[in-house]
């Protein structure tokens, strides 16, 4: 069989590709989501009473702030690593956000600590709802659109999905629910950020793998 028509046989009937939209597109859908999610939370749930308080509060508010900007640039980052033809550098970019959020919750709890009795039953159940209701939606949507790109460059991906996953949850966590400077901000901030992360390293690959698309090979 000639090339020409080897090709023209594999092409026949073949159905046309669809494009992927830009990163900044489908980072900016999946935050329209999961501001979404937070938005049925805020109705079924009820902002926190001392929300507006709270917010004059320099490092609360540096502490909301830094958390949302990472998961929003690591969202962004995710479906830039995810392209073949993207640099590995755009891992960093979630970096300085996630410095200042990490340290400021540091800096809060070495300065004003409270001790393990201020964490109540009742809240603890109520914080691991909210981290349930807001970040497993979040981690199948964010699965859903990586899909296609299981074969690139799985591992930073899910690494990167994971961040902005965490990082919404977090940010979910301190509008919902009463976290002040204290042992609770490591043991919901901290761990919900190690939860997702360990997961997306651990099942992130193989469930991108099961839902990528297989390829169907034509047969004669």
């Amino acid at each position: 069989m000639k090339t020409s028509d080897l090709i023209a046989a594999l092409a026949k009937d073949l159905p046309p590709v669809r494009r992927l939209r830009p990163p900044l597109v489908r980072a900016a859908c999946w935050l329209a989501v999961a501001f979404l999610v937070l938005a049925l939370l805020a109705i079924s749930q009820g902002i926190r009473q001392d929300l507006v308080s709270r917010l004059h509060d320099p490092a609360f508010a540096l502490s909301m702030a830094s958390s949302l900007l990472t998961g929003a640039l690591a969202a962004l980052a995710a479906f830039q690593v995810s392209l073949p033809d993207r640099s590995r550098l755009w891992l960093l970019l979630p970096l300085p956000a996630l410095v200042v959020w990490l340290s400021n919750i540091g800096y809060q709890c070495l300065t004003q600590w409270i001790g393990p009795e201020g964490v109540t039953l009742g809240e603890a159940a109520r914080c691991f709802a909210t981290l349930v209701l807001t970040g497993l939606p979040l981690s199948l949507m964010m699965m859903v659109m990586l899909r296609y790109t299981v074969l690139l460059h799985p591992t930073a991906a899910t690494l990167m999905g994971s961040l902005a996953v965490a990082a919404i949850t977090a940010t979910a966590l301190a509008l919902f629910h009463v976290m002040d400077a204290s042992a609770m901000i490591l043991i919901w901030n901290l761990g919900t950020a190690a939860l997702f992360l360990g997961l997306g390293t651990v099942f992130g690959r193989g469930m991108l793998r099961r839902l990528a698309p297989q390829p169907s090979v034509a047969a004669n």
